[in-house]
């Protein structure tokens, strides 16, 4: 039988390095990198902010630590799993698939693209963008596209993902259901992967 969970006016145990840092990234993707406080993840976590003090020097040190967890993240799930697929035409039907799927990714990374100028993102967004376009470009390479036109064609679907994102995150697009997001997605893969 499982215990029934204490009541919030009892002190919760310690909370981990991890559980904030993911409470970090919630925030950011609901909110922001402005958003993401000491004082307003405390909150949302139910513990006083003292308990930050255990894991983390200040914000900065939250901020780093939980953006470095989302790009582990982000490359364990998504590219190491798409990279060994032999057939450049599959890994790139995969990548777009998985891409698609990670709704929370798609917020996170949004928010960062929105504070790309940030010190702290700055970094991160030029490694993920690298490596996801080197990752476009071998596979269009290796899909019979000449040096130049793969990376022409890189560029144009990592440019449709961004462009994407930023549409519907940050201009009031309106959000589409998931029958539609599929279909757009599938509509993608017909444009952007050669048969």
């Amino acid at each position: 039988m499982n215990a029934a969970p204490p009541p919030p006016s009892e002190p919760r145990a310690r909370l981990s390095a991890a559980d904030w840092e993911t409470a970090a990234l919630d925030m950011l993707a609901r909110a922001g990198l402005a958003a993401v406080a000491v004082e307003s993840i405390a909150r949302a976590l139910g513990v006083t902010k003292g308990s930050f003090y255990w894991h983390f020097p200040n914000r900065e040190a939250l901020v780093k630590a939980a953006i470095d967890r989302w790009e582990r993240r982000d490359e364990d799930e998504v590219l190491r799993q798409v990279e060994p697929i032999a057939d450049p035409r599959e890994r790139l039907r995969e990548l777009f698939r998985r891409v698609g799927g990670e709704a929370q990714s798609h917020l996170i990374y949004a928010a960062l693209l929105q504070a790309s100028d940030h010190p702290l993102v700055q970094p991160v967004i030029e490694r993920i963008s690298r490596r996801r376009l080197d990752l476009l470009t071998e596979a269009y390479r290796q899909a019979g596209f000449e040096p130049h036109a793969a990376n022409h064609r890189a560029r144009l679907a990592y440019t449709a993902y961004t462009g994407f994102l930023q549409l519907h995150q940050h201009h009031g697009m309106p959000r589409m259901d998931h029958d539609e997001f599929e279909a757009y997605v599938a509509h993608v893969m017909e444009t952007l992967i050669p048969g």
